[in-house]
């Protein structure tokens, strides 16, 4: 079986660029066995230079490294391509009309995977970008018909500081995974029938028993949802 060639803007962090450079190539490996391994490029950043420009508000700078980064991709032969996180997802149609390459939204496989378990009222976990800005609950709300939940002002800043202090430096830190779950708890009594963990990092520090309603990681489901496209 011939493979597509997967294109991964990765580096956001690279703590979570890691685990889909991992799940992508033993997801392939589970499916075509032996020595089989995924046919793929990343192109990885410097996350100082992102973050300085996300806190900043610079988004038209971020924007453009992303067109840059996916060119990139697409000149070194790439069929396809994912970015490996949710927040620069808010400059995923600037970045998808300056390639001829599609782009895999994160967002989509994971909507589809929460509508095929017949839910419609989810939490969302992610940065306060993710979490506050319409790119990315839109998405889920105007093309998939979801509900979203987000947490109240104080647990946001809780689950962003957590991400940018902690979790992008490779920090796993159990009293942050016992806030988490209480920010899960609050969600769930707001009537959330599921969370989507929409931060990549997040899934190194929640797990499935840490909440009472299934969790969505997006990086697994991105990385997962990659491998199908190549293999298709």
């Amino acid at each position: 079986m011939s493979q597509k060639v997967i294109g991964l803007i990765g580096g956001m962090s690279w703590e979570s660029s890691s685990e889909y450079y991992r799940i992508i190539n033993q997801s392939v490996r589970e499916k075509l066995g032996g020595l089989r391994s995924a046919r793929c490029l990343m192109w990885s950043f410097d996350f100082g230079e992102i973050e300085a420009l996300q806190h900043a508000g610079r988004w038209d700078d971020a924007t453009a490294l992303m067109i840059d980064a996916a060119q990139r991709l697409e000149r070194g032969g790439a069929d396809f391509f994912l970015i490996c996180t949710n927040t620069m997802h808010r400059m995923a149609d600037s970045v998808q009309a300056a390639v001829r390459i599609p782009l895999l939204h994160i967002a989509d496989p994971t909507a589809e995977r929460i509508k095929a378990r017949g839910l419609t009222k989810v939490g969302l976990l992610g940065t306060a970008f993710t979490m506050e800005q319409d790119f990315y609950k839109g998405r889920l709300k105007d093309k998939f018909g979801l509900d979203v939940l987000v947490p109240e002002a104080e647990d946001r800043a809780t689950v962003h500081r957590i991400i940018y202090d902690e979790l992008v430096q490779g920090r796993v830190e159990s009293r942050s995974r016992d806030a988490y779950r209480k920010i899960i708890a609050r969600l769930i009594e707001r009537g959330a029938e599921a969370v989507i963990l929409g931060c990549t990092e997040i899934m190194l520090l929640v797990k499935p028993e840490d909440s009472a309603v299934p969790l969505f990681d997006t990086t697994f489901i991105h990385a997962e949802a990659a491998v199908e496209r190549a293999l298709s």
